[in-house]
């Protein structure tokens, strides 16, 4: 708009220049022609009074003119050129023009009282009868069309700006697993059908959602009666110990999977958000391991708060960790580390085990998704990482799975972090 602006301004100086340069050459044209009648027509005696008067009323002054006269001529621009010509025309061709005279500036004309006489004169005129608008003045005009313009526009951006941000953040909120509310399908027609698509395909992902939920849960309770029979049946029967070992096992593992599929299906949405103390979390976690005679070792750097879900989190942090325990080896601890960055706590859990290929990372993220490689003797559903980036997603982080220097894998994961509080002294690394 400033561009175009500034080309309409060029262009109606252009078209403004010709009937300005007219009206200019008429006015020169009258007083030389005035100037000319007054002095022919003037008594000898009474001239020199004439050209005092002209001087001091009119500021117009007239010199004879000498061929030793000191001249600066006038600028070459387009306005000048067409004012000279125009004069030029009029008062004949032998007509000379100056910027100034003898030191004396102005626009000056030469004049002849006879076309036969030889003697000729100047004729100044102040410049201020010439002067163009001042370029400051157009500037202001120019400015307050520009703003007025950019305002019409700023009012019509905004009715298509808005709704698409909008749009745009709903989409994210999908992304994280959350349900917008529904957008005003409002604004141009375009955008309006775009938001009325979007509402409902957002109603169309909750209803789908809720039902796998449904499903998921309805199985899940469903399946744990008769586990819990089974349990019972193999406590009781004769079977020698080492079968009922490998069975309760089976058993386990089996209710394992089945709290997995609950969890993913309760997304944890219904959670109230709080603060969550990350050390405090873990230096519990760190106790239960203890308990079960687990191999894991925790170090806190520094206390480290979020605004979260306390058992979403907790799920996440044990389902990175038992998914390491599964898959390192017996005599290697699986280390957890909590730090922090500019704006993210970062929960490190590390094993020994035999990681995972890095094309393989993302599709690993998606439910029920397992790999078919070096970790297929492990028994799964496929779900725990999928819950895990969910509830990353869930408060604004990620989960990034990386290779371990050394040897294993290395899954961080990342959580908005709270602003950070005045310092007190950091907790010890704590090692279990």
């Amino acid at each position: 708009m400033v561009i175009s602006s500034a080309v309409w301004y060029q262009i109606f100086r252009h078209f403004e220049q010709e009937p300005r340069s007219r009206d200019l050459a008429q006015m020169v044209v009258s007083v030389v022609n005035l100037t000319r009648t007054a002095l022919i027509n003037a008594e000898a005696s009474r001239r020199r009074e004439l050209l005092i008067d002209l001087a001091a009323l009119e500021g117009i002054r007239i010199y004879p003119a000498e061929a030793s006269d000191v001249l600066t001529p006038l600028p070459q621009t387009r306005p000048m050129s067409l004012l000279t010509r125009r004069v030029r025309k009029n008062l004949g061709e032998g007509t000379r023009f100056a910027a100034s005279w003898e030191g004396l500036e102005g626009f000056w004309v030469s004049f002849r009282l006879d076309p036969q006489d030889r003697d000729e004169f100047w004729v100044m005129l102040p410049t201020d009868r010439l002067v163009r608008p001042r370029a400051v003045d157009w500037l202001g005009w120019a400015g307050v069309a520009l703003g007025l313009s950019l305002a019409a526009a700023y009012v019509i951006v905004s009715r298509v700006n808005r709704p698409l941000r909008n749009i745009a953040s709903a989409a994210r909120a999908v992304g994280r697993g959350e349900t917008p509310a529904p957008l005003t399908e409002e604004g141009p027609a375009d955008v309006a059908e775009v938001a009325r698509a979007f509402n409902q395909m957002a109603g169309d992902l909750a209803s789908l959602d809720a039902d796998r939920r449904l499903i998921l849960a309805g199985v899940s309770h469903d399946l744990r009666t008769p586990l819990a029979r089974l349990r019972l049946g193999v406590e009781l029967s004769s079977s020698s110990d080492e079968d009922r070992d490998a069975m309760s096992t089976d058993i386990d593992e089996m209710d394992r999977i089945i709290g997995q599929f609950v969890d993913f299906a309760r997304d944890g949405q219904s959670e109230i958000r709080k603060t969550v103390d990350l050390a405090e979390m873990l230096a519990e976690l760190d106790g239960h391991y203890d308990r079960l005679g687990k191999p894991v070792r925790f170090t806190m750097h520094e206390p480290v708060e979020v605004a979260g879900r306390p058992l979403g989190l907790r799920r996440a942090v044990t389902n990175l960790i038992d998914n390491a325990l599964r898959y390192a080896p017996g005599d290697a601890p699986v280390e957890v580390v909590l730090s922090r960055s500019a704006d993210h706590a970062l929960i490190e859990v590390l094993d020994r085990g035999p990681g995972i290929p890095e094309d393989q990372v993302e599709r690993l993220k998606r439910p029920f998704t397992r790999l078919e490689t070096a970790r297929t003797d492990v028994k799964g559903s496929g779900l725990g990482l999928a819950i895990v980036d969910r509830i990353a997603r869930s408060h604004d982080g990620g989960l990034s799975l990386m290779a371990r220097d050394g040897g294993g894998l290395r899954a961080v994961l990342r959580l908005a972090a709270r602003a950070k509080a005045p310092d007190h002294p950091s907790k010890m690394p704590v090692t279990a």
